[in-house]
């Protein structure tokens, strides 16, 4: 089996397994290769050829099997900002639980504990917005939501970090 033919292998069984989106350190593990400037180099080729897809700098996913579209943005996000935490707030949050009344498209706004940063990908914009207040005061203001995998402030949370980065409050219900 060919290097190429491997990879794609190996980027269909983790989908299956609920993966989708990879690092270049996991793709080289997942292949028992070195994550070495050869592998960098195949990669750019496999996304040359069009067998993978650069999703943001240093994220892969093929084109093959990609993740589900409702669910890749979010495990990007997982990824970028992994080993933090990170959960939706501010306007997403706010759209979702219908307290504006705007449809945030194609933006996900993220509060995070890591590097603020805004990041275009095939799915959509992500707004990273780092937060300096701990842990221990947002934690119990968030709620697991399974089907993205992901926190999400409660609607008391997301209002208080719109008003916290001073953003556009005019769009709050009365």
């Amino acid at each position: 089996m060919t290097k190429a033919n491997e990879l794609l292998s190996v980027l269909a069984n983790a989908v299956k397994a609920g993966g989708g989106i990879h690092t270049a350190a996991e793709l080289a593990l997942m292949l028992e290769r070195p994550c070495d400037p050869v592998f960098i180099k195949f990669l750019s080729d496999r996304v040359k050829k069009g067998q993978l897809r650069r999703v943001v700098k240093g994220l892969y996913e093929s084109t093959l099997t990609p993740p589900p579209p409702n669910a890749a943005i979010y495990k990007i996000i997982k990824k970028m900002r992994s080993g933090v935490l990170n959960y939706i707030s501010l306007e997403s949050q706010l759209s979702y639980t219908g307290d504006i009344s705007q449809v945030v498209m194609d933006r996900v706004t993220v509060v995070t504990k890591g590097r603020s940063g805004v990041f275009s990908t095939p799915y959509g914009v992500i707004e990273f917005t780092h937060t300096k207040k701990p842990i221990e005061q947002i934690a119990p203001n968030l709620y697991f939501d399974p089907d993205i995998q992901m926190y999400r402030a409660t609607t008391e949370q997301a209002v208080a970090d719109l008003k916290h980065c001073r953003r556009n409050l005019h769009m709050l219900e009365s």
